[in-house]
């Protein structure tokens, strides 16, 4: 019995002291590390949410852009910060769920070395078509390709990129071949498509939204699982031939591994309340976002699933980039 008194006791003094410090936390500014450079959607995304944040936390929360290497220079930084919170990242779905796939070898281990936060937001991507193509669905698209093996091409924003992995998807899903060319971001790759280089490409919607809407570009279907609110008439691929396909970009924020369990609980407390504010969902809208806030078991089933999902992709497709 004396041994039991003594571990109730350690176990009741151990919950004592992580909810003083989440009392007590922060005492000092937070670091967001974004693994993307200035200017993009989740940039913009990220110091939307900074100073709401800032206001419930009552420390600045500061915006530190690390870009490079598909979001591994910035998520091997974090990962070797010190686990008190203070230094957290905004990092991609591709970073933590196909860079261990497609580089031989990473600096960090995405499962082992980071304590999800939350999930942050998705970015609808589009599968597009040239107004020529005598296709108007996905499914007319895999009959085409079925037909001719490599007679159609797909841009995408580069190799390893989301974008390029939802092709691979869509053609490891309707086992077809279409040639993969990639190009240095979403706006060159739709440049690809509208000037007949490519019949197809994937891009986010943001970018593509003002090239649908003049006609230069045919829209077949959003990627997602669900029809996105930034486009709610746009139908999935799902609906349109290619049942069970699904995929997104999205984002999620991250903290060191061992960081106080109280400290991640309180971080996804308030940015989550920040996410689902009116406000915050109106100005994503504008940066081709959706707030998607989670809690963290749920974003850490998420890049379990996600991770075995793109691992099989990427080893059928031979996707690399090293």
């Amino acid at each position: 019995m004396q041994a039991w008194r003594r571990v109730t006791v350690a176990l009741g003094m151990a919950l004592l002291s992580l909810t003083a410090m989440a009392q007590e936390w922060p005492t000092k500014p937070i670091r967001l590390v974004v693994t993307f450079p200035p200017g993009g959607s989740s940039d913009a995304a990220a110091r939307i949410v900074a100073p709401r944040l800032a206001e419930r936390l009552g420390q600045p929360v500061v915006v530190d852009n690390r870009p490079g290497a598909g979001g591994g220079v910035g998520l091997d930084l974090v990962a070797k910060s010190p686990a008190d919170g203070y230094t957290i990242v905004l990092a991609s779905a591709g970073g933590l769920t196909a860079n261990p796939s497609l580089y031989k070898s990473l600096p960090y281990d995405p499962a082992r070395d980071f304590a999800p936060i939350t999930l942050f937001g998705t970015s609808p991507f589009v599968l597009l078509a040239h107004p020529s193509l005598p296709a108007a669905s996905v499914a007319d698209v895999l009959k085409m390709a079925s037909g001719q093996p490599g007679r159609l091409s797909y841009a995408s924003g580069g190799n390893g990129t989301a974008m390029h992995l939802s092709g691979e998807l869509l053609k490891s899903m309707g086992r077809v071949h279409i040639v993969h060319i990639p190009y240095r971001g979403s706006g060159p790759a739709l440049m690809a498509v509208i000037g007949g280089e490519t019949q197809l490409a994937v891009a986010d919607i943001t970018t593509a939204a003002a090239q649908i809407k003049s006609g230069r570009v045919k829209v077949l279907g959003v990627m997602g699982k669900d029809r996105s609110p930034l486009a709610p008439d746009i139908p999935t691929l799902n609906e349109t031939g290619l049942r069970g396909y699904d995929s997104a970009g999205w984002f999620g924020i991250l903290a060191p591994a061992q960081t106080p369990p109280a400290v991640v609980q309180r971080l996804n407390t308030d940015i989550t309340a920040v996410l689902r504010s009116a406000e915050v969902r109106e100005r994503f809208a504008t940066a081709g976002l959706e707030p998607l806030p989670s809690t963290s078991e749920e974003m850490a089933t998420l890049m379990k699933s996600e991770a075995q999902k793109w691992s099989r992709v990427i080893k059928e497709s031979g996707a690399s980039v090293d």
